[in-house]
């Protein structure tokens, strides 16, 4: 498969790994599983956005922080969730599990600020094992490349990868503002 690009179908059999908390104790992890992203996101406008790795200085510092912020803004042109994803695994990026998916993250979405009952999600593209599927690789490794996605309703209507492992320009929360 080759990049995404706007007017493309979001393929239907991806899948990312979450680690739910099992109660409010951060250390009470569950057990990874998937999250059939296909499925979760039909009927929604959802934006992923696709990091080198948590804890990174530009994903922790420059990439992430604006969307936990700008949130409202996004949620007011129509965004129901915003999805971050790295190779990191499950445990890592987890995310605590509610009933309705209204989930606040633990690991390092609870470090970067995304609060109980955040549409903000941080879950781990296994292996890179999606973003290796569409050619969206960083060249450093077993990482992702820097991009972030647009998908209303299973079609992509936003994909661009960063030019640079440290840019944040066409990836980041204002571009993709301005796209909606």
């Amino acid at each position: 498969m080759s990049a995404l690009k706007a007017g493309d179908q979001f393929p239907s059999d991806v899948k990312f790994d979450w680690a739910p908390i099992a109660d409010e104790d951060p250390a009470a992890c569950g057990i990874p599983q998937p999250y059939n992203a296909s499925e979760e996101f039909k009927g929604k406008k959802v934006v992923l956005v696709s990091v080198p790795g948590a804890f990174t200085p530009g994903c922790h510092a420059n990439h992430v922080p604006p969307y936990i912020k700008n949130f409202d803004k996004l949620q007011q042109k129509g965004v129901d969730l915003v999805i971050v994803i790295a190779s990191n695994d499950a445990f890592v990026m987890s995310t605590a599990a509610h009933e309705d998916q209204q989930t606040a993250a633990d690991g390092w979405g609870k470090v970067s600020g995304a609060a109980k009952g955040s549409k903000v999600l941080f879950m781990s593209d296994t292996k890179t094992k999606f973003s290796e599927k569409i050619g969206w690789m960083a060249g450093m490794g077993d990482r992702n490349a820097r991009w972030a996605m647009v998908i209303d309703d299973g079609k992509v209507t936003y994909a661009e990868k960063e030019g640079s492992i440290g840019g944040v320009t066409v990836s980041g929360a204002d571009a993709v503002l301005s796209k909606l």
